[in-house]
């Protein structure tokens, strides 16, 4: 999945790009809308605090860092064993995992609270009232769907792809 973004002048637009894109088999679980807090989006699909914060990235540094931590701790552990202590070869695996866990809910945790920083260029448009409009598409309909928001819609800025971030991978 990729993800499309799309800067948009106002909330009729906005609808009007949801609804063809509605009409092309892309739900609206598939778009996230994000403006200004005192824009109200009404029936428009808003983005939720996974796409608002920075959690996902964080998680991912969090079980990388940790689990890395936790593999060093391991094999120190069976490098130099305590005073008669035998350690054996899960010592690595149980602190890994240990380690993997315990950094992604700390850093889950901080970057729940952090804003989303693949966002952070489009903050002064949404300050000025543009909507951002994000589309989690599958990779071979990027094309079509440029087509139909530029053709259809051309008072919509396409502002790039990027791929979707996934907690957990879904199966095609």
């Amino acid at each position: 999945m990729k993800k499309l973004y799309f800067l948009v002048p106002d909330y009729d637009c906005a609808q009007a790009i949801v609804n063809g894109l509605n009409a092309v088999n892309i739900d609206n679980e598939h778009i996230a809308v994000l403006a200004k807090h005192e824009k109200p989006l009404e029936e428009l699909p808003a983005a939720t605090q996974s796409e608002k914060s920075d959690w996902i990235p964080a998680l991912q540094r969090g079980i990388g860092v940790g689990g890395s931590l936790g593999l060093f701790a391991g094999l120190a552990a069976l490098a130099f064993q305590p005073a008669g202590l035998v350690i054996g070869g899960s010592a690595i695996l149980i602190s890994s995992a240990t380690g993997a866990s315990f950094g992604a809910w700390v850093s889950a945790m901080i970057g729940s609270s952090a804003p989303n920083s693949q966002l952070q260029k489009f903050e002064d448009a949404i300050a000025q009232g543009q909507i951002l409009m994000l589309v989690d598409i599958p990779k071979e309909r990027i094309e079509e769907i440029q087509t139909l928001v530029r053709t259809h819609y051309p008072e919509a800025d396409f502002e790039g792809v990027e791929p979707a971030v996934k907690v957990v991978p879904q199966q095609q």
